[in-house]
């Protein structure tokens, strides 16, 4: 229900089902007109050229109609009447971030509940659905689907419920045991250290699955570690550490198997409102470079800090992996490791597009 419409200067006022006053610029309602002219319902696009509008653009009139459920525009650039439906406009009554997803519960190994990360494979593929695993990754990061087939098509499957396999150069479905052959310190039985996958990508994998095939090895205990709750006690304990993390950028290389690749961002990447939006650290994978000394000094003050933190127990969540075991994490949230082993242990795995992630999220009604 709408009421109260004031036109001003530069914009108009109304209240929406008797909340408060809302503001509206004139040229931003003129941007996002719905009528068939400015916009295609069908595609979701723009079809105005917002170029060409009078930036000091004012409706001809302006009414509510009959129903009080929708803003009715007269534009002096349209031939026809532009309606606002009430809904449009109680989505927009304060400035939204669609960006946004929910926030994270950041954990450590005392606070998180071990039973909480982990969900039957029969859920997601049931009437369930997928809706469970998306809300523990963006509560935990991570999840654990047990009795899981242990075959590639189960890898496709949960990747298929978020979004889709992404090529990358260790091609789509994967499965990979120690092999010294490949160029790649995740081919071999020794501890891998916390880290996350992709730092020498511009546009790092949002998604990892791992699924354990067969296990008969000592050792090989799966690793994780939030690295929000790192970033979060490093702004309040370390702050100058932290402000440098979120400062000097890192960069990441994969060089082998006729493949040379490199990116470069914070280790703590903040977004536009200065919100921590992607943790990216792997210092296996971390290029020889040279920075200003007092850059490189405080750089290497916080790896010292940050792995250090990575590398603590208190932080690490630690699980052996049995066959029909698989792991789905974000990896723009998640440090990944695994301890030594001794032995034989077979894994399948994939990656998906932080993008398609975040759509599944929006598209299933988590935002």
């Amino acid at each position: 229900m709408l009421e109260n419409l004031v036109l001003g200067d530069q914009g108009l006022s109304l209240t929406i089902n008797g909340g408060g006053t809302a503001q509206f610029d004139y040229f931003w309602l003129r941007d996002n007109a719905r009528d068939p002219q400015s916009y295609d319902a069908r595609s979701c696009q723009r079809e105005l050229f917002t170029a060409a509008v009078d930036p000091s653009i004012r409706p001809r009139s302006a009414r509510l109609n009959d129903a009080a459920d929708a803003l009715v525009l007269n534009w002096p650039d349209l031939d026809i009447e532009a309606e606002y439906q009430a809904s449009f406009l109680a989505d927009f009554a304060s400035a939204t971030d669609p960006m946004i997803l929910p926030a994270p519960a950041p954990w450590n190994a005392a606070s998180l509940d071990p039973e909480a990360v982990r969900m039957p494979f029969s859920d997601l593929v049931g009437d369930v659905g997928v809706t469970p695993l998306l809300q523990r990754l963006l509560a935990h990061g991570f999840a654990v689907l047990t009795d899981t087939p242990r075959t590639l098509d189960s890898v496709q499957t949960v990747a298929d419920s978020i979004g889709y396999v992404r090529q990358t150069i260790f091609g789509g479905l994967f499965e990979f045991e120690a092999n010294e052959n490949m160029a790649d310190s995740a081919y071999t039985p020794k501890e891998l250290r916390p880290h996350t996958d992709g730092t020498y990508s511009h546009d790092a994998p949002g998604v990892q699955l791992l699924l354990c095939i067969s296990y008969d090895a000592e050792g090989g205990e799966s690793i994780m570690v939030d690295g929000t709750r790192i970033a979060a006690d490093l702004k309040t304990q370390q702050p100058q550490i932290y402000a440098d993390l979120t400062r000097i950028g890192v960069t990441g290389l994969y060089k082998g198997d006729g493949v040379e690749l490199r990116a470069r961002r914070p280790i703590l990447r903040l977004d536009q409102d200065g919100d921590l939006a992607q943790v990216s650290f792997n210092n296996y994978d971390r290029d020889t470079v040279r920075l200003k000394d007092e850059d490189m000094r405080a750089l290497y003050a916080g790896i010292r800090s940050f792995d250090g933190m990575a590398n603590d127990p208190a932080y690490q969540w630690r699980y052996t992996l049995k066959p029909g075991d698989m792991l789905v994490f974000d990896n723009w949230r998640v440090l990944h490791g695994r301890g030594a082993f001794r032995g034989k242990r077979k894994m399948a795995g994939a990656y998906v597009n932080r993008e398609d992630f975040e759509s599944r999220v929006r598209s299933v009604g988590l935002t």
